[in-house]
């Protein structure tokens, strides 16, 4: 507070009593508010003050460039993007831009989304640079450093806060960084017992953790049952590694002729994990994947409330399929 009287008494016997009646009165702005305003690394405190009056602000850069450099703060300005709205004062305007107070967006990546999915968000985002646009999933991952890398559970899902006009790929950097840490994280805690061998078995079991619970309290002993069937090297059989290897061919409805079609991601058809994940897993099913619940059950269905029936025999997983599926 002292520090900002010192500032003021400057400013007051620089530009006197009317100077600072001016700079508590609210700015005019050209066009419809809020106007933007995009201050570049190392601009100079006349180069913005000619940026805020460019981007329709009614001031002279002059006064304002002045106004900068008589507070003392003018060296502070941060770049960044900003906007400015109606009735701001200069006082406010200087504050803003010495603050960092950016305009900030933000985008939310969902639990259980594919890659398809995630790339579809980015391209509806609000304000974000869509650098990633006309790019292949293998350019992609090469333009995040890990060329080779398939794309799917490679980013973990959250809300990421992002200025305007910044590029979707540094958004995306963020995201496969912070589920390269969560992963480690959740690996570092897994059972000395268990059948994964790789951080990446645990990422592709995760993820179908994630896509076949339906609810929350389901997810440790629903990775049970997979893990269960790994040791004893039986089918996962899920539906949705079939579903995510069918793509666009997918209907909307698994038939027959889907489980019985043999692809790397049919689960009916072949023993083990899939080759990829097949969506982006939360914490939740990662620690679960790694920390699965102890249980002797074999088999779950849906009980049609999004919570699962488990079974430890194929009898009683008949008995629970004629109850919740067929209602018999």
């Amino acid at each position: 507070m002292r520090r900002l009287v010192v500032l003021l008494l400057l400013v007051l016997a620089s530009l006197g009593a009317g100077g600072y009646f001016w700079l508590q009165q609210p700015l005019e702005l050209v066009g419809e508010a809020p106007l933007d305003l995009s201050i570049e690394p190392a601009s100079s405190a006349r180069s913005v003050a000619q940026s805020v009056s460019q981007a329709g602000v009614r001031v002279h850069p002059t006064l304002l460039y002045w106004c900068f450099r008589l507070s003392g703060q003018a060296r502070q300005i941060k770049a960044g993007s900003y906007e400015i709205e109606a009735g701001i004062t200069p006082w406010r305007l200087m504050q803003k831009l010495v603050q960092g107070d950016e305009a900030l967006r933000s985008l939310t990546l969902v639990e259980g989304w594919n890659i398809r999915q995630v790339r579809d968000a980015l391209a509806k985002a609000d304000a974000l640079k869509p650098a990633s646009k006309d790019l292949t999933d293998d350019a992609l991952m090469g333009a995040l450093g890990l060329p080779g890398t398939h794309p799917e559970g490679r980013f973990f899902p959250d809300t990421y806060s992002y200025s305007k006009g910044s590029s979707d790929l540094a958004l995306l950097k963020r995201a496969q960084r912070a589920q390269a840490q969560h992963l480690q994280a959740a690996w570092d805690q897994r059972r000395p017992d268990s059948p994964l061998k790789t951080p990446q078995e645990a990422l592709i079991l995760a993820s179908i953790v994630e896509k076949e619970t339906g609810r929350a309290s389901d997810r440790a002993q629903v990775a049970g049952v997979f893990v269960n069937r790994l040791r004893l090297g039986m089918p996962l059989q899920t539906d949705p590694t079939v579903i995510y290897g069918l793509g666009a061919n997918y209907d909307g409805r698994l038939h027959r002729r889907d489980l019985l079609a043999d692809t790397p991601y049919n689960t009916y058809t072949r023993s083990g994990l899939p080759p990829t994940p097949i969506a982006m897993p939360g914490r939740a099913a990662l620690l679960a994947a790694v920390l699965p619940a102890p249980t002797k059950a074999l088999y779950f269905v849906s009980r049609g409330d999004g919570s699962s029936q488990f079974s430890a025999t194929l009898e009683e997983h008949n008995r629970a399929v004629n109850k919740y599926i067929r209602g018999q």
